[in-house]
């Protein structure tokens, strides 16, 4: 799979904003992290393949990767039941001294 089929784009919300801008400072326990930023992935990538993808793509450090599945809503439209479709979801979470500036 391709690094751009697997980034499908990125989760540009209120608090998606929020997260990219806080950073923290290293502590006894942990090491110091920078912000995250959300994405839509393929719904088979991993979060190996997930952080290769955004090293490239962007040329930043990857800390962390969480995914999430997300099962769609159902909807009705008109006299019918439907359904959204299902998507993966990844926050990114990089290194203290990078950031991407899409967000």
């Amino acid at each position: 799979m391709d690094i751009y089929h697997i980034i499908k784009r990125p989760l540009v919300t209120e608090k998606g904003t929020h997260q990219s801008t806080q950073s923290f400072a290293a502590t006894r326990t942990q090491p110091a992290r920078g912000g995250s930023f959300a994405f839509e992935v393929h719904p088979d990538a991993s979060k190996p393949m997930i952080k290769q993808a955004i090293e490239m793509i962007y040329n930043v450090k990857v800390s962390s990767v969480r995914t999430a599945n997300r099962c769609g809503k159902r909807r009705r439209v008109r006299y019918k039941i439907g359904k959204t479709r299902d998507w993966k979801k990844a926050v990114v979470v990089l290194k203290a001294d990078h950031h991407i500036d899409l967000f």
